[in-house]
């Protein structure tokens, strides 16, 4: 299998012969069984876990295409608005592209994994004094004007790219499932799905979509997205699937994240739980088969991870002592 997901879908993607492409080897990421969760919710439980991918995040599929096809239309810089997946991910490919890559952010909201990628790849990073709403119309205003290019799901090539997650679906099941399960932020994800299912032409899944009920002030920051650019498309894609909105709480989200950590081995940032945590909720019939996709990798969020577990117990080098504190 070819390193890039640009060439192993040329024939599906807005590229030509002459576009550079613009790759660190992503798409590919593992389809795993979801035994113990299956057993738990009566359903044939599959996880696409696209934390898997170079910068940890799903953002990566689209961003191969978006900035590909910015070298190729002679950009010179690139800019986006983040809660801190598409910082990460837009600065790892304009660093791989040769592109100077701004970065604004909504002050405070951001995860420590994800901050410290997109330092530590170079971008130009802009703390705003507001929401992501905010930083997303500044950042739609620097496109507008011409002197950067916007790498936002809004550019229409991130959505090509990301459509691909439903292409492997299909290869690996044989078909498309029953249903989809994801987290929705902006809605992007979601309506790339929609697309990819609709072009493999293997049937379309119900799509149940987790947000989080608090938008403006969750603690799962990658959804943490007051108004979704997508929510128009987004819901015409509901209705043409039979599908759903669960508005999920805090809880609700956590209790989903520790399950895929402790039951299947799966560690993801709380905002990748979403989708899970929507199955839980109910309403899927039994026995159907399922593919919850997992969005980003856990150590995109170490503080909450760190906070929410149990902290290390201090013991001395001895066997006994130790042997007592395994046994508590």
């Amino acid at each position: 299998m070819s390193d890039s997901l640009v060439e192993r879908y040329r024939d599906r993607l807005p590229v030509g012969p002459d576009t550079p492409i613009v790759t660190l080897g992503e798409g590919g990421t593992p389809l795993l069984r979801a035994e113990r969760l299956s057993e738990q919710l009566g359903l044939e439980l599959w996880l696409k876990f696209d934390g898997a991918n170079p910068t940890g995040s799903f953002k990566d599929r689209g961003m191969t295409v978006a900035m590909s096809k910015a070298l190729e239309e002679g950009a010179e810089a690139v800019v986006c608005a983040s809660t801190g997946n598409t910082a990460a991910s837009a600065a790892a490919y304009a660093a791989r592209a040769g592109l100077p890559a701004v970065v604004l952010q909504p002050a405070g909201a951001v995860a420590l994994g994800k901050l410290s990628q997109a330092l530590a790849l170079g971008a130009r990073l802009l703390e705003v004094r507001g929401s992501f709403d905010e930083a997303l119309t500044a950042a739609r205003e620097l496109g507008r004007r011409g002197t950067h290019v916007l790498v936002n799901s809004l550019n229409p090539y991130r959505l090509q790219g990301q459509k691909t997650a439903a292409f492997e679906i299909v290869e690996e099941l044989g078909r498309a499932p029953d249903v989809l399960a994801l987290p929705y932020g902006g809605g992007g994800n979601t309506r790339a799905y929609a697309l990819g299912f609709d072009e493999a032409g293997a049937g379309e899944p119900v799509i149940v979509a987790g947000e989080a009920q608090e938008r403006r002030s969750t603690l799962a920051s990658a959804i943490r997205i007051a108004e979704p650019a997508h929510a128009a498309e987004v819901a015409v894609a509901l209705e043409r699937t039979g599908g759903r909105v669960v508005s999920l709480s805090d809880d609700a989200i956590l209790a989903a994240w520790r399950s895929l950590a402790r039951e299947e081995g799966l560690f993801c940032e709380p905002a990748s739980a979403a989708g899970v945590a929507a199955l839980r909720a109910g309403g899927v019939e039994r026995g159907a088969l399922v593919v919850c996709v997992v969005t980003g990798h856990g150590l995109k969020d170490p503080e909450t991870a760190s906070r929410l577990s149990s902290p290390a117990v201090p013991v001395g080098p001895d066997p006994d002592e130790i042997a007592a504190a395994a046994a508590r």
